[in-house]
């Protein structure tokens, strides 16, 4: 098992329940194809460096897993199927260290997503 990391952006004139279940698509892709998903991080809409097709936006969506490499091409052509997406990039951590920088960021992000759970846990035992 490798570790990877997958980029995607979704097209913004979806709704929010539209683009989470692409992102829920895009995450079964990967594991029905023997993937494990260590973490992920929701970006939200943010600006494009350039238009792609028109759109000057775009809901970033990051996401880190392990998986066999014969599985990335499957992957990848389900991703170029999927209209939704504007783009996409898949990065493979191999190297010692670059794998311990694949472990620093899934910690990051899985930080990044218990915060905002906290912070509503907070407000809603305020009130």
């Amino acid at each position: 098992m490798r570790h990877y990391e997958n980029l995607v952006i979704v097209k913004p004139t979806l709704t929010a329940e539209e683009i989470q279940a692409n992102i829920a698509a895009i995450e079964e892709v990967i594991t029905s194809n023997g993937g494990e998903i260590a973490a992920t991080d929701a970006m939200g809409m943010r600006k494009l460096a350039y238009p792609i097709d028109k759109n000057e936006r775009g809901y970033y969506h990051v996401i880190y897993y392990t998986v066999e490499p014969s599985a990335i091409n499957e992957i990848e052509r389900r991703f170029r199927i999927n209209e939704e997406l504007l783009r996409f990039v898949t990065i493979k951590y191999e190297k010692n260290r670059e794998v311990a920088a694949w472990n620093t960021m899934v910690e990051k992000a899985k930080k990044g997503a218990a915060a905002p759970a906290t912070e509503a846990q907070t407000e809603e035992a305020a009130e």
